[in-house]
This record gives structure tokens, C-alpha cells and sequence, in this order.
């Protein structure tokens, strides 16, 4: 017996009908050619094999002779099981394995078949966890080990729930809201295939640092003295780095400072970053003696003098 059909079906040999038919049902979700593209010509194979062992086994004919004289006889049609002296000429022909298909899932449970006749499955729903990540993370990248719990079916088609641990790689640049999915390692339901696993991205508030697109942004206080004279600021970057940053410009209320290139990594573009926007803030003091408000008038008067301001 060149072929055994029964260990293709994953049944015993005195299976019954409701037997073949959980078998088939579970087997072909699993090996049809449109949810297997990475692995498209093995799975029509074993697609076809499934089929063609489901034809056989579900036939009361057709599996006797098999049963007693094997595939080869069953294919040329040498016997007829009651008078093996008898040539009727019965012929395997197998049905179109896309028409076995459709007679369970065809126009029912979600399942329907294109004007093609491709046979599409309707997948369970699919499960989305948020994915919390800190600024770091998403500026560095970084990978997860996430534990997961799902719903399977089993060899007899009850649910049951297993664990797993996914690798999860975050690439620098994401924003919040890009999904990852894992196909088909989400729940399982009778009558679907597996849904997908979907983790959406989330984004930690950070404590120095605000996210606007591709940009950083830092809110900064200052001086009215430094406003006015200058200063050096000194910030750590989100990889560690430490950023020296002089500030030489006269800073008014609402101004800001753009740093090119040291904002957040743009995902799509490798080895692009955004800006490092610096908004100030300018702290003006509380009160004034006479003397200082004479000071600051000699001083300023001179500068608009030499301005030419009136």
C-alpha cells in the first residue's frame, strides 16, 4: 500500500464519518493555500493529499477497495470489491479539491468562494494588547519577550489554552499607535482559522522630554540675566549622550531654539532624526531695588543708543 490514507487523515483505520469529517475540517483550515503564502506549493500539496484521503475514506466503495486491494488497484480500477474477477473499469477521479472545501465551508461559517473559485477563510477576530513603551525604546529600539495565553483547538476540536513567549523587536523611530502582528497566533474558533495577535504601540510620558512627530521637544527656564547675557545648556540624550548647547542669541518670551538632527529617529528614513526643539521660558524677577532698575536703565539706554532706538 503505497499510500496510506488514513495516517494522511490523521484517523485509525475503523474511523467513523464524523471522524473523517472533524479530521478533514481541522487538517484543511490548516494546509489551505490561502492562508499558507510563505509556504504556498507545500501546503497545496499537502492540501491536495488531505483531499484526496478524505475522497477515498468518505466513499463506502471506494474505501473497501482500498482497504482490501490498496491505492494502485483503487486508481486503475482493476476491482470491484464484491467479484475481483470482474473488470467494471471503476476509476479513482478525484473531485477538485477546492469543491470538497467548498461543501463544508462554502457560503456557510463565513466562508465563500470568489467569482475564481478560490475558497477565501474567514479568520477569527483578531486580539489587540497595548504594547507600552518608553521614550528610550522607541528612540534606541529595543526587544521584548512578551508571555502570551491564547485559545487553541485541539486534535478533536476543543478549545484549550496554551502559553507561549513571542519575541517582540522594536524598531527606533516608531510612533505610537504602529501595530505589530503576529499571523494567526491569536485565538482559535470552530470553524475559522486562527485569528492574528496584534500589539499596538503605546508611549510612556517621559520626564525631561516631549514627542511632536519627529521632534523632541524640552521646555527650558531661564534667567532673565541669561535671557539677556547667554548661556550654556547641558542635556542628556535619550541614548545617554551629553549634549552641550551655548546659547548666544538675545531670548525672548516664546522663543525656540531648533537643534537639527537631534530629535527622534525617522523610522522610514534610516539615519535621519528629527530637531531638538528648546522652548524657553523667561523668569523675570519679583521686585527690583531703585538701584538695580538704574543699572538695568544705564545699561539698556546705552544699547539702544548705540542702536540708533529712540
Amino acid at each position: 500500500m503505497s499510500v496510506d490514507y488514513y495516517k494522511t487523515l490523521k484517523v485509525s483505520r475503523n474511523a467513523s464519518e464524523e471522524d473523517l469529517k472533524k479530521s478533514y475540517k481541522r487538517l484543511a483550515m490548516k494546509w489551505h493555500p490561502d492562508k499558507n503564502s510563505e509556504n504556498k506549493k507545500e501546503a497545496e500539496a499537502k492540501f491536495k493529499q488531505i483531499s484526496e484521503a478524505y475522497d477515498v475514506l468518505s466513499d463506502p466503495q471506494k474505501r473497501q477497495i482500498y482497504d482490501i486491494y490498496g491505492d494502485e488497484a483503487l486508481k486503475s480500477g482493476q476491482f470491484d470489491p464484491s467479484s475481483p474477477s470482474d473488470r467494471r473499469g471503476f476509476k479513482f477521479n478525484s473531485r477538485d479539491a477546492e469543491d470538497i472545501f467548498a461543501e463544508f465551508f462554502g457560503g456557510s461559517d463565513g466562508y465563500s468562494r470568489s467569482t475564481g473559485g478560490t475558497v477565501r477563510i474567514r479568520k477569527a477576530a483578531p486580539v489587540e494588547n497595548k504594547l507600552p513603551c518608553t521614550l528610550e525604546e522607541l528612540y534606541k529600539g529595543s526587544k521584548r519577550k512578551m508571555k502570551i495565553s491564547r485559545i487553541v483547538l485541539d486534535g478533536a476540536g476543543k478549545p484549550t489554552t496554551i502559553e507561549e513567549v513571542l519575541a517582540i523587536h522594536i524598531k527606533p523611530g516608531w510612533k505610537k499607535g504602529t501595530k505589530i502582528t503576529f499571523p494567526e497566533k491569536g485565538n482559535h474558533e470552530s470553524g475559522a482559522a486562527p485569528g492574528d495577535l496584534i500589539f499596538v504601540i503605546d508611549e510612556k510620558p517621559h520626564d525631561v522630554f516631549k514627542r511632536d512627530g519627529n521632534d523632541l521637544v524640552i521646555n527650558q527656564k531661564i534667567s532673565l540675566v541669561d535671557a539677556l547675557a547667554g548661556k550654556t545648556i547641558n542635556l542628556t540624550a535619550l541614548d545617554g549622550r551629553e549634549l552641550t548647547i551655548p546659547i548666544t542669541d538675545v531670548v525672548k518670551p516664546g522663543h525656540e531654539q531648533k537643534i537639527p538632527n537631534e530629535g527622534m529617529p525617522i523610522s522610514k528614513e534610516p539615519g535621519k532624526k528629527g530637531n531638538l526643539r528648546i522652548k524657553f521660558e523667561v523668569k523675570f524677577p519679583s521686585r527690583l531695588s531703585s538701584d538695580q532698575k538704574c543699572d538695568i536703565r544705564r545699561v539698556l539706554g546705552r544699547t539702544a543708543d548705540y542702536h540708533g532706538y529712540t
